[in-house]
């Protein structure tokens, strides 16, 4: 790995744009690192080629579980699994975006799927913007990144409307329709990264508004801000299975307001079969011989290293590692122990000199659209930084 030192953008300007999670509580330093990571062009060619597979993959996967009616072994919640058939049914539930995390990829090591966060992926503020002006600030050329996740979401939000037809056509067919953006009050990072897809949205040419989710009002008929004014989309940062377990009647208004056709949700209600870990098994017995695949079981791994994971946990938390003998080597407390876990083969981040890990963060909007990278110890967790790249 190679690393460019950079000029770290002040944090007055920061907070100008709305980035106010720019240092860490606890020891009060930086999350943005004051780096880039050096990538080829080749090497983001083949980032770009792995999430464009991997997004393939997982649509065929999700085919599967439907068909076969795995929800369980997913650990999906019961009451979502209608409302998830019906979203997968109907073209008009367009996944607006998600993030694939990976190993490997910058260090001459194959690209490994590490995850897909499908449903509410963090990193979009920084990855799509912050990069960006870290280039621009250091007087560097801004066109050497693979970095064109704006652009690319944008366009997503015009396939509300043209779904498979030229994007270039949303004006023809855009007949008014709202989008209501929520985020949960009190969560600076998640009221950023959804006011920025509320702008994406509104330069896509929709009308938009923006509500706290506590202050949004449902009942069968509709979705309403607090004016009482009805939307046709909802967009939700606040994650599916959240929805499902600790909001029950709310799981259930949403499954009348879709079979009502009063509303489209987003991220739809099938991203969640993305969302669960337990693909990566579904996915290894589909695609046995996938380059981009790690072994994975719903059992403990023998005779290797293996990582067992929540279903749905986030930001590391509740991730055990162990060695090859099944010996515990490493552990994050934190909120999932009630999920299934499922098992996943070890693979090393890619390390720098001072022995810093590399996870890769790929966007995905219809197609791969840019890349992040997070930098964290053998658990990427909430104390990992953000490191930027360029193109060399």
């Amino acid at each position: 790995m190679k690393l460019k030192k950079i000029d770290p953008l002040p944090k007055d300007q920061l907070e100008d744009i709305g980035f106010t999670w720019h240092t860490d509580e606890d020891d009060d330093t930086a999350y943005i690192a004051d780096e880039l990571v050096e990538i080829t062009e080749d090497e983001a060619k083949a980032f770009y080629d792995a999430a464009n597979e991997l997004y393939d993959m997982y649509v065929e996967a999700a085919d599967y579980v439907i068909e076969n009616d795995l929800f369980f072994e997913l650990d999906i919640p019961f009451n979502l699994v209608e409302l998830i058939k019906k979203s997968w049914e109907n073209d008009v539930f367009w996944h607006i975006y998600g993030r694939f995390d990976l190993a490997g990829g910058i260090d001459g090591k194959p690209i490994k799927l590490i995850e897909f966060n499908a449903d509410t992926p963090t990193m979009l503020f920084e990855t799509a913007i912050l990069q960006w002006a870290m280039l621009k600030y250091n007087n560097l050329d801004e066109s050497k990144q693979f970095n064109e996740i704006y652009e690319a979401i944008t366009n997503n939000f015009k396939r509300l409307i043209t779904l498979f037809d030229d994007v270039d056509l949303f004006e023809k067919y855009y007949e008014g329709w709202k989008i209501l953006f929520s985020s949960v009050d009190g969560i600076d990072e998640d009221e950023a990264t959804t006011r920025l897809l509320q702008q994406m949205a509104t330069d896509a040419g929709f009308s938009t508004q923006f509500e706290f989710i506590q202050n949004v009002r449902f009942d069968e008929n509709g979705i309403y801000d607090t004016h009482e004014n009805s939307f046709e989309y909802w967009f939700k940062l606040y994650p599916w299975e959240d929805i499902a377990i600790e909001e029950g009647e709310l799981a259930t208004l949403l499954n009348k307001i879709v079979q009502n056709q009063k509303a489209i949700i987003l991220n739809p209600p099938y991203t969640l079969l993305f969302q669960s870990k337990g693909m990566l098994k579904i996915l290894k017995q589909l695609f046995p011989d996938s380059p981009y695949l790690l072994d994975v079981d719903d059992k403990p791994l023998t005779g290797k290293k293996y990582v067992k994971k929540p279903m749905f946990g986030r930001e590391g938390a509740n991730i055990e590692i162990y060695d090859a003998n099944g010996n515990l080597t490493d552990k994050r407390d934190g909120p999932y122990d009630n999920y299934k876990n499922i098992y996943q083969e070890f693979f090393d981040f890619a390390q720098d000199g001072r022995g810093n890990l590399y996870q890769a963060g790929v966007f995905f909007a219809y197609e791969a659209c840019g890349i992040g990278f997070r930098r964290g110890k053998s658990i990427i967790d909430n104390d990992s930084k953000f490191v930027g790249h360029i193109i060399v």
